[in-house]
C-alpha cells in the first residue's frame, strides 16, 4: 500500500482551518468573550435572572466555539511531530495512531466548517423537537417512537442535554407524539434541517401475513424562545386543561392531575407538558413551548411574505424529506440532497451526522 502523503493532507487541512478561523473572526470572539465574562462576573448579575440567563448562555456558546477552534488548531500543529517521531522510531503502530489522529482532525474540521454555515437568527439556540405519528396506524405510531429514539441516540452521541417534556403513547404500540428540548450550542441550527415527513418502508411486525407497509411520521423543530423575543400571550387567548399523566412514569406520576395542556385559540396550536412534578411547573414549561411555537409561526409568516415579494414559487422543502427502506432492500435517502447510506440500523441508532451536514450545505446553497 502506498505511503500516506500526510504532509499534503496537513497542508490542505491547514488552509481549510485558516478559512474557518477567518469566518469565525477569532479576535472578535475573544473580545466578545472578555466582555461577556466581565458582565457575568458582576455581583448583581442574578438580580435579573432572565438577563443573567441570556448572558451566561451566550458566554457559553462563544467560549465553546473559541475552545473548539483553538483545540483543533493545536492538534493539527501536533500531527507533524507525531509522524516524525513515529517514523524516526520506525514504529508502525505509532504511524497508524498518527494517521487515526489526522482522520479525527479532518472530521472535526469538517464539522466546524458546517457550523460556520449556521448563521441564521436563531441557529445558535436550543431546539424544541416534536415528533408525531401520521398515516399508517399502529405502524406509524411504532415508527414515530423509532424516530424519537434515533434523535435521542444522536443527542447522546453528541453529548447534548435532552429534556423530554411530553409523550403521548399509542394504545397498541409506539407513540402518538413526543416533544423534547435539546440544549447545546447550535442545537436548533443543526436539527432544523430534520424538519419534515419521514417515511418508512418495511415488513410490518404487526402484520400476521408479513406484508410490506409504508408509514409516516412528522418532525417539527423550533428554536427555544429567548427573553428578547417578546412573544406576548394574553391569558384570554388560551385554554388550559389539566389531566393525569399517562404511560410509564416514576412514583406518583399518574396519581394527580399535574399534566397541563394549553390550547392557543387564535392559531389552534396545542402544547402539553407532563414531566414536572407540579401543575405550576408543567404550566410554566408548556407556556415556554407555546411561545417558541408562536415565534416560529411568526418567523415562517415573515419568510412567506418575503418569498411572495421575491416571487418565490418553490414549495416547502420540509415535506417528504427522507425515506427509510428496510425491505426489500436497505437504504436511507434524503430526498432533498440525494445523500444516502445503505445501513439503516446505524442511522436509526443515531448516526445521522452525514445527513445533517449535507442538508445544512444544501439549504445554504438553495
Amino acid at each position: 500500500m502506498a505511503a500516506r502523503e500526510w504532509e499534503l493532507e496537513v497542508e490542505e487541512l491547514d488552509g481549510v482551518l485558516k478559512s474557518i478561523e477567518a469566518v469565525l473572526n477569532l479576535p472578535k470572539l475573544e473580545k466578545e468573550s472578555a466582555e461577556l465574562e466581565a458582565e457575568a462576573s458582576a455581583p448583581n448579575l442574578w438580580d435579573d435572572p432572565e438577563k443573567a440567563q441570556v448572558i451566561t448562555s451566550k458566554l457559553s456558546r462563544v467560549q465553546s466555539t473559541l475552545n473548539r477552534a483553538k483545540t483543533i488548531r493545536r492538534h493539527l500543529e501536533e500531527v507533524p511531530l507525531l509522524y516524525e517521531l513515529a517514523m524516526e522510531e520506525k514504529d508502525a503502530s505509532a504511524i497508524a495512531d498518527a494517521g487515526n489522529e489526522l482522520d479525527t482532525i479532518a472530521k472535526t474540521i469538517r464539522e466546524l466548517e458546517v457550523q460556520t454555515l449556521l448563521n441564521g437568527e436563531y441557529d445558535d439556540r436550543d431546539a424544541l423537537v416534536t415528533i408525531r405519528s401520521e398515516a399508517g396506524g399502529v405502524e406509524a405510531a411504532d415508527w414515530a417512537q423509532m424516530v424519537q429514539r434515533m434523535y435521542l441516540r444522536y443527542c447522546e452521541r453528541k453529548g447534548y442535554k435532552v429534556d423530554v417534556l411530553e409523550t403521548s403513547y399509542a394504545e397498541e404500540a409506539g407513540i402518538k407524539s413526543s416533544t423534547f428540548r435539546v440544549s447545546a450550542p447550535y442545537a436548533y441550527g443543526n436539527l432544523s434541517v430534520e424538519q419534515g415527513t419521514h417515511r418508512l418502508v418495511r415488513i410490518s411486525p404487526f402484520d400476521s401475513q408479513s406484508r410490506r407497509h409504508t408509514s409516516f411520521c412528522g418532525v417539527e423543530v423550533v428554536p427555544v424562545v429567548a427573553v428578547s423575543d417578546h412573544v406576548e400571550i394574553d391569558e384570554k387567548d388560551i385554554r388550559v386543561d389539566v389531566y393525569r399523566s399517562s404511560g410509564p412514569g416514576g412514583q406518583g406520576v399518574n396519581t394527580t392531575d399535574s399534566a397541563v395542556r394549553i390550547t392557543h385559540m387564535a392559531t389552534g396550536i396545542v402544547v402539553s407538558c407532563q414531566n414536572e412534578r407540579s401543575q405550576i411547573q408543567n404550566k410554566a414549561t408548556a407556556m415556554a413551548v407555546l411561545q417558541s411555537k408562536l415565534l416560529e409561526r411568526r418567523r415562517q409568516e415573515e419568510r412567506a411574505r418575503l418569498d411572495a415579494l421575491k416571487g418565490d414559487s418553490t414549495g416547502s422543502w420540509g415535506n417528504q424529506m427522507r425515506s427509510y427502506v428496510l425491505a426489500p432492500y436497505q437504504m436511507v435517502k434524503d430526498l432533498r440532497t440525494d445523500y444516502e447510506v445503505g445501513n439503516p440500523s446505524a442511522v436509526l441508532d443515531g448516526d445521522i451526522d452525514g445527513f445533517i451536514e449535507a442538508a445544512i450545505k444544501w439549504r445554504k446553497s438553495a
